[in-house]
């Protein structure tokens, strides 16, 4: 059974912007091999980091959103976190994602719902 899923990767600084595709590319045949489809592959550039990772305060970001088994995608988290040129990695699957920014967004509209209903009793 294949699920749709989302990659995070943040890769170290040092490696060349123009290598981040085919370095990502290496890891992604673990996808296409079992099977899985890469749907899209979005490299964000070199981002300034919210706190240092491995003492580094830069890193280039890329988002992948692929479809594939539960056993694949594993495998390539595993193989994303033996890598020395990975600096973080998060898989969502793509049903989480969506909840995650609905009920954030829900959140945020009841915070600005209160915070209207306490300005108009002031």
């Amino acid at each position: 059974m294949t699920h749709q899923y989302e990659l995070m990767v943040i890769l170290n600084p040092e490696i060349d912007e123009r290598q981040v595709g085919p370095n990502l590319d290496k890891f992604l045949k673990v996808i296409t091999n079992d099977g899985g489809s890469i749907d899209n592959v979005d490299i964000w550039g070199k981002r300034r980091l919210a706190y240092e990772i491995q003492k580094k305060t830069e890193g280039i970001y890329a988002v992948v959103n692929f479809t594939a088994s539960s056993a694949a995608t594993q495998e390539l988290d595993r193989q994303l976190k033996l890598s020395e040129q990975i600096m973080r990695t998060k898989v969502l699957r793509a049903e989480e994602a969506i909840a995650m920014i609905a009920s954030e967004k829900q959140r945020a509209d009841e915070r600005a719902a209160r915070k209207t209903a306490k300005a108009a009793k002031a």
